[in-house]
């Protein structure tokens, strides 16, 4: 494994700590920018993203505390990570938008496994269909984030990346 350039652990730092803090401000918002962020963070500083995921979820645990949600964390967005390295080549707005609103859609069917192995499968289908609207709102919502943002934040990501 490449060993990482202090550069790139700090600006995995800030990259952690821009997501918490987005999705924090944003978060009367339908959606959330955390989806679409880490997308554009896989596509143009892979080397970087699992560094910055992982200040992602240290700042969430240390300002909520751990639950059952903890458990997801540690696997839901490093998840997105490996999804979008396989889709890395496709280089459209509208697809990653597809993407991000599916994954948004499908955030609560991949939080459920915890709840399967916590509190059995009928408390877990239970739980996934209860945050179905909340789900909907997430995919619509992560669609349109990344439909609006993909073009001017690759361009931005890409030119720290020719600066690293």
């Amino acid at each position: 494994m490449r060993r990482l350039s202090t550069r790139t652990l700090v600006l995995a730092g800030l990259m952690g700590a821009l997501l918490m803090v987005l999705k924090e401000t944003l978060s009367l918002l339908p959606g959330e920018p955390v989806t679409p962020l880490i997308l554009l963070y896989t596509l143009e500083l892979p080397a970087a993203t699992p560094w910055a995921i992982g200040v992602f979820v240290v700042l969430q645990f240390v300002l909520y505390g751990l639950g059952l949600w903890s458990w997801m964390y540690l696997y839901i967005w490093f998840l997105l990570y490996f999804l979008v390295r396989r889709l890395r080549r496709m280089d459209s707005a509208l697809g990653w938008a597809v993407v991000s609103g599916a994954y948004g859609l499908a955030f609560g069917a991949l939080c459920t496994p915890v709840y399967l192995v916590t509190t059995g499968p009928i408390a877990a289908f239970a739980w996934w269909v209860a945050g179905l609207p909340t789900d909907l709102i997430h995919c619509a919502g992560n669609f349109v984030i990344t439909l609006v943002v993909y073009r001017p934040l690759r361009r931005a990501l890409h030119g720290i990346r020719s600066r690293l």
